[in-house]
C-alpha cells in the first residue's frame, strides 16, 4: 500500500534522518539524512518470468533523478553543505550511470555544497564504520531503503527511525519500520519513530517548526531521563510499555510533573 500511495500522490522524495539519541552505548555525533528517490528503480514492480528464470525492470529517468537531487542539495544548504551521491555505476552503467550523471550535473548548480560520490558497497562499509562523516546522502530507491535501515542502528534501531515522503501531493509521514503485527497489542512497540515522523510532518509538511521542536524535545527529554521501551538499552527499572512512554511524552509537552 505504501508504494502505491507514494506513486499516486507523487511523493518522489523519502527523507530518512538518523540522529544520535540520548541513549547509553551509542555514538554521540551521528547526524545524517538519507534522501531516497521514491518512485522508480526496482520498485516500479514490473517483473516477469517462470520457475526457471525471472526478470525485474529497473527504471531510472533524468526527470526523477534531477528532482530528487535538487531536494538533496537544497536540504544540504540548510545543514552542513555536503552531499554524498550513492550509486553502482561501475556495473549498472546505464541506470546508475544516468542517476550519477544527473546528480553531479545538479551539484554544479550548488557551488556552495561539497559533493562526493560513493559506490553503494563502499557506502555500506563507511556507514557502519564512520557514520559521522556523512551529512546528506542521495540515493536511488532500493539503495536508500537498505542504507537507511543500516543507518538506523546509530539512531537506536528501527523503533527510533522516522521518515517523511514529500513531492507533488500532500506529505506523508511514515515510520521506517512499517507494521509489526506479530507484536500488536503487547505494549512493547516503540512509539518514538511515529512521534518523530509526526514532528517531521509538522515542520516540513505544515510549516509548524515550533510545535515540531517541542515534540522532538519532549521525546528526547523522556529518553534522556532513562525511560525506554524494551527494544532500547537502559535500566531495567525504567523500562516502560508503549502507552506509558507516550503518556510521559504528553506530560512533558503539557508541563505536568512526570518521571
Amino acid at each position: 500500500m505504501i508504494l502505491t500511495l507514494r506513486q499516486r500522490l507523487g511523493l518522489y522524495a523519502n527523507l530518512r534522518p538518523t540522529l544520535s539519541p540520548p541513549l547509553p552505548g551509542l555514538r554521540p555525533e551521528v547526524d545524517l539524512v538519507i534522501v531516497r528517490e521514491n518512485t522508480e528503480g526496482l520498485y516500479v514492480r514490473t517483473e516477469w518470468g517462470d520457475e526457471a528464470a525471472a526478470v525485474a525492470l529497473r527504471v531510472i529517468t533524468r526527470r526523477a533523478s534531477e528532482r530528487i537531487a535538487k531536494v538533496a542539495f537544497e536540504l544540504a544548504r540548510k545543514r552542513r553543505r555536503k552531499v554524498t551521491v550513492v550509486h553502482k555505476a561501475n556495473v549498472m552503467k546505464r541506470t546508475c550511470g544516468l542517476f550519477r550523471t544527473v546528480a553531479l550535473e545538479v551539484g554544479e548548480e550548488y557551488p556552495d555544497v561539497e559533493v562526493e560520490e560513493m559506490l553503494v558497497d563502499a557506502m555500506a562499509m563507511w556507514l557502519a564504520k564512520e557514520p559521522e562523516r556523512f551529512d546528506v546522502v542521495l540515493t536511488p530507491n532500493l539503495f536508500g531503503d537498505i542504507l537507511s535501515d543500516e543507518a538506523s542502528v546509530w539512531g537506536g534501531g528501527l523503533g527510533m527511525a522516522p521518515s517523511l515522503n514529500v513531492g507533488e501531493g500532500p506529505p506523508l509521514a511514515e515510520p521506517v519500520h512499517g507494521s509489526a503485527p506479530d507484536i500488536a497489542g503487547r505494549g512493547i512497540a516503540n512509539p518514538t519513530a511515529a512521534l518523530l515522523s509526526a514532528a517531521m510532518l509538522l515542520e516540513v509538511g505544515l510549516g509548524r517548526a515550533g510545535e515540531a521542536r517541542r515534540l522532538r524535545e519532549a521525546v528526547w527529554k523522556v529518553l534522556a531521563a532513562g525511560y525506554h521501551t524494551p527494544d532500547l538499552p537502559g535500566e531495567e527499572g525504567k523500562m516502560v510499555d508503549t502507552a506509558r512512554f507516550g503518556e510521559l511524552v504528553r506530560m512533558c509537552l503539557e508541563g505536568e510533573r512526570w518521571g
